[in-house]
């Protein structure tokens, strides 16, 4: 039995893409740009190339971000912002184009569709570590992941349900791009530390404001990105999907549960984090947030390929293949906050006895010089059940 079946092959003769983007930004100065645009690249370029050589400069994009800011806690230098603003532009003209070169070659094929959405979803990963960098964000880099993926996700699903690709008027891979990428440009101008600032210091007309003034200028953008994009966009996929399970007379709940694999990847690595006596999203968030894009990647890439060969049975279960790495990490990190929460405790009474020692030994060396005796204290006159100390250097006793 192959990867896709015989009823999945067929469905994949008939497949036909449709997609819908009401915006007007995209109608009237984009889809004109990217026309002209299309044709700066020869006949003999597959569309793939394109969509690939466009994914490859958001690659470059969150590796300079991670060569001048490893833990997206340090401003990088002004020009990487402005390379961040530059590669992102350049990755949504080529991810428009190359559906353009597709019609322009007549080599249109459900293969583009999976092969484009594939490299989008982990696009979601890369462009967060680089606004990270640009943003300064530290471990928050992975709410900037989340704040991406969930859109995304629901898109996909919602794409799954009605067969049809709606982008509203205001969209993320329009005016949402659009509005990274100035910022970007902006802020090398200003420079990343801006971001790191008090939302009072970084915009003084609120400095007035008791509370929010005192927010980090990203946590508040994080905020505003939630409400005002992530939050309506996810709304209205949810009405849409509804909308067309009531017409089939379909169950919802059902709809619904195709969402549990991405919630289960959300809270596995949550979950991992929180066990983790290492601060891995601070120290790592390069790892954590591209280990959990190619977890999204494949989670995504599942549901596509069961919509274009209409295969649903069994597609929750192959979505969970890319989870099963999550127990054996929350496990180990368990294991390891344990075993790190005796050594350091065991570690603190160390250190304390030897500054215990240290001030009587220093006690007595003061009566030594007034002719007093007592005895000096040394790391065997104190017992550690179940440890063995050896002094570092022997005390002598009068």
């Amino acid at each position: 039995m192959g990867y896709v079946g015989a009823h999945g092959v067929a469905a994949l003769h008939r497949y036909k893409y449709s997609g819908v983007d009401h915006s007007y930004v995209a109608k009237y100065v984009l889809q004109p740009f990217w026309s002209r645009c299309v044709n700066f690249f020869p006949l003999w370029m597959p569309p793939n190339m394109i969509t690939l050589i466009g994914f490859m400069f958001l690659v470059l994009s969150a590796l300079l971000g991670y060569i001048y800011s490893p833990h997206l806690d340090s401003p990088p230098p002004r020009w990487v912002n402005f390379a961040h603003g530059l590669l992102l532009f350049l990755y949504q003209t080529f991810d428009a184009v190359d559906g353009k070169q597709a019609r322009r070659t007549n080599s249109s094929s459900p293969l583009g569709e999976l092969f484009d959405h594939g490299c989008d979803a982990l696009a979601c990963a890369f462009e967060a570590l680089a606004f990270g960098s640009t943003a300064v964000c530290g471990r928050s880099t992975f709410w900037l992941w989340v704040i991406s993926a969930v859109p995304f996700y629901f898109a996909t699903w919602e794409h799954y349900f009605t067969n049809t690709l709606i982008l509203p008027a205001i969209n993320g891979p329009t005016e949402g791009l659009m509005l990274i990428y100035v910022v970007h440009f902006l802020t090398a101008l200003v420079g990343s530390e801006w971001w790191a600032n008090q939302l009072g210091k970084s915009l003084p007309f609120l400095s007035w404001v008791p509370y929010i003034s005192e927010i980090p200028t990203f946590g508040a953008a994080l905020f505003l990105m939630t409400v005002f994009a992530v939050i309506p966009t996810v709304s209205s996929n949810v009405c849409n999907v509804y909308k067309v399970v009531q017409a089939r007379k379909g169950s919802m709940l059902l709809a619904l549960a195709m969402l549990y694999p991405f919630a289960l990847l959300l809270i596995g690595v949550l979950v991992w984090d929180c066990l983790s006596p290492i601060d891995l999203m601070g120290n790592y968030p390069h790892l954590v947030v591209v280990g959990t894009g190619l977890a999204f990647g494949f989670l995504v890439g599942r549901m596509i390929l069961a919509h274009l060969c209409d295969e649903p049975k069994g597609l929750k279960t192959n979505m969970c293949m890319s989870l099963l790495y999550l127990p054996f990490a929350i496990a180990n990190a368990l294991t390891a906050r344990l075993n790190d929460g005796g050594t350091v405790s065991a570690f603190c009474h160390i250190r304390h006895t030897r500054n215990y020692l240290g001030s009587w030994n220093m006690l007595f060396q003061d009566n030594k010089k007034r002719g007093l005796k007592c005895a000096s204290a040394s790391l065997d006159d104190v017992i550690l059940p179940g440890m063995h100390i050896v002094p570092l250097k022997p005390n002598n006793t009068e």
